[in-house]
């Protein structure tokens, strides 16, 4: 495997924060302050390990827009290849898996809980799912189909392949159960 497909594959699961301000073991310090507020609050999960924390997407400006879709309760969904989690020999995503959602600069802004994980064909992505992973009722498929597509298509070209309509997408949806606002 080449190692693009590697990083692909974490760019599109959020890259770890690298901040180095106020960090532990590379992780910054508002993550484990998020953590422990939630885990005093559910003092059910106290005994749990801490959650990935990542942010969404490759570049600032979208790392942060989908962030703040996330707390504005818009965004319910991520979508990834299903491709890239073989090649990474990394098992899908599980039902209950919780994440930490930071901002592109690693600051903490919500903790969210995986509710279902589906694999489906590109062209059978449904316009309900598509708004749930945009944040928009308007014209939800038709821009999450642009957006997917060129997104994919270009980090599929650095492994020689190309996008076809029957990639299998891996669909997360989630639920926000955790803010920074608590």
């Amino acid at each position: 495997m080449r190692p693009i497909s590697i990083v692909l594959f974490l760019i599109l699961m959020g890259c770890k924060s690298d901040t180095k301000k106020e960090t532990e073991n590379g992780i910054d310090k508002t993550v484990y302050d998020m953590w422990d507020n939630y885990t005093q609050s559910n003092p059910e999960f106290k005994k749990d390990d801490l959650p990935d924390s990542w942010y969404f997407h490759n570049n600032k400006e979208d790392a942060n827009r989908l962030a703040e879709l996330i707390l504005n309760g818009k965004k319910k969904a991520g979508s990834g290849l299903y491709s890239w989690y073989e090649e990474a020999h990394a098992d899908l995503p599980k039902v209950g898996t919780k994440h930490i959602i930071t901002d592109f600069d690693g600051k903490t802004r919500a903790i969210i809980e995986i509710k279902r994980v589906d694999t489906v064909p590109f062209n059978q992505i449904s316009k309900a799912y598509a708004e749930m992973d945009m944040g928009t009722k308007i014209e939800p498929l038709k821009k999450w189909k642009k957006a997917h597509w060129d997104f994919f298509a270009g980090a599929m070209e650095e492994n020689g392949k190309q996008p076809t309509e029957e990639m299998l997408i891996v669909c997360e949806s989630f639920e926000t159960i955790w803010t920074e606002k608590h």
